[in-house]
């Protein structure tokens, strides 16, 4: 399997008034690629399955729901355009989900998916958040612990 590292430093001070207050430095950290995976806990983080899973039905911050579904029959309106995350955590080991999160496009240079950890190269993006990553590294880490306890 071939290896890529992708190391970013800090990317800068991103300035997001009138939506997160004062200025905030935003760090991008360094992880290898090995085939299909991101093996290795981004920073050497342990991900919160409670809080993962909070992040994937929040309609505002990840959006997950607007393209996949969840096995929670209570959550409305569920996507339909990119494959159902039940049974995720049986099918996908968490480096193959963390590297799908990380960057799904390294996978697949189609995708619909957003990078949700990659700052540079974006399209389509308001530059208020071109520099900030969707998920910081702790809140991929918690949406790789929930997503890898759907086994069914």
């Amino acid at each position: 399997m071939m290896a890529e590292l992708f190391g970013f430093a800090i990317i800068g001070f991103v300035g997001l008034a009138g939506i997160c207050g004062p200025t905030i430095a935003v760090e991008i950290s360094h992880f290898a690629v090995v085939g299909d995976t991101i093996p290795a806990p981004l920073d050497g983080r342990s991900g919160d399955s409670a809080r993962g899973r909070r992040l994937v039905l929040d309609r505002e911050t990840g959006n997950c729901l607007i393209c996949h579904q969840v096995p929670i029959s209570s959550e409305p309106s569920q996507g339909d355009l990119a494959p159902s995350l039940a049974g995720v955590g049986a099918r996908l080991t968490a480096g193959q989900i963390r590297l799908r999160l990380v960057d799904q496009s390294k996978l697949n240079p189609a995708t619909l998916m957003p990078a949700y950890y990659r700052t540079s190269d974006l399209k389509r993006v308001a530059s208020k958040y071109k520099a900030v990553p969707v998920f910081s590294a702790q809140e991929i880490e918690d949406v790789v612990a929930w997503l890898g306890t759907l086994k069914d």
